[in-house]
């Protein structure tokens, strides 16, 4: 069957899509096809059809930790941001792997649940934070999760533990196989609503000040080497405002780069070499993204 062939049961598949389109740094090469499922029966139908195609598959969240290289990619991609629904059931919250973390967490907070205020302003889906166990402001993903729920690649529904997950720092067990994030449980503390949201509003403030959310960016962009800060070595080592093509290390905040306009993933990707470089030689410290980067060059 041609994926194509899914659009008359209703599954929204594209074909030759610019990807540039739903990644927040505004660059990245084109898609040989291009599904957004809503629901789980449609992720099957579209893996099943891509497994009998010979096909590759790339599973993205809402792309705003993500670098896709210009050459784009091959075979399948697959957005899950039509999943969404949260549910809360007492003192847990579930919610779907293409929901936005920071609509998970203000469902919490109106709720009058603690535990995800830190992710009142991460811009990424619930997918996309267990996958990285996402964090801000002293917090993690795995702070707050129960359970995780993913379809295997065997086309099986599987329910791992927090300690199944085998979180770390930016780290879970579903980096190291094929498996795909569908929902999470988040399991939190009643608290009062209103003491909840000022903490959040506190951190979204704290956010606009500190980060330069006024361009395109793919977030922080490395990991915190132990015993050293992203930011003041970047600036020690001069680079703060360091451009190439459209792409800058951002003068509001080092640890990002932004798109000036018109940046390509390729400017993306040699400013982040550049650093690396740079910060090897003066500080003999090998810088690891934190950013997901795929696809071809």
């Amino acid at each position: 069957m041609n994926l194509l062939d899914l659009k008359k049961d209703g599954i929204d598949v594209q074909e030759n899509i610019a990807l540039s389109k739903y990644t927040f740094t505004k660059t990245g090469g084109r898609a040989e096809f291009l599904a957004f499922p809503k629901s789980v029966e449609e992720l099957k139908q579209l893996i099943k059809s891509a497994n009998d195609a010979k096909m590759p598959i790339t599973v993205i969240g809402n792309a705003s930790n993500l670098i896709i290289r210009d050459g784009g990619i091959d075979g399948l991609v697959i957005i899950l941001t039509k999943m969404k629904s949260i549910t809360v059931n007492g003192d847990e919250v579930t919610a779907q792997a293409g929901a936005r973390i920071i609509d998970t967490a203000f469902t919490a907070a109106n709720a009058g649940l603690s535990g995800l205020e830190f992710a009142a302003g991460i811009p990424g889906s619930v997918g996309g934070a267990v996958f990285m166990n996402a964090g801000a402001y002293g917090g993690e993903t795995k702070d707050a999760i129960k359970t995780v729920t993913v379809l295997t690649s065997s086309d099986e529904i599987k329910t791992y533990t927090n300690e199944e997950m085998e979180f770390s720092y930016r780290h879970s067990r579903v980096q190291e196989n094929d498996d795909i994030v569908i929902e999470a449980t988040f399991a939190l503390t009643p608290d009062d609503k209103a003491k909840i949201l000022d903490q959040m509003n506190y951190l979204n403030a704290l956010r606009r000040y500190k980060q330069p959310l006024e361009y395109p960016s793919c977030g922080s962009v490395f990991k915190r080497p132990k015993g050293h800060f992203v930011g003041p070595m970047i600036i020690e080592a001069g680079l703060q405002g360091k451009q190439i093509g459209g792409a800058q290390d951002s003068t509001k905040h080092a640890g990002f780069i932004v798109n000036k306009g018109g940046a390509t993933a390729t400017d993306y990707l040699d400013l982040i070499h550049y650093i690396q470089k740079v910060i090897k030689e003066k500080f003999d410290i090998d810088l690891q993204t934190e950013v997901r980067i795929i696809g071809k060059e």
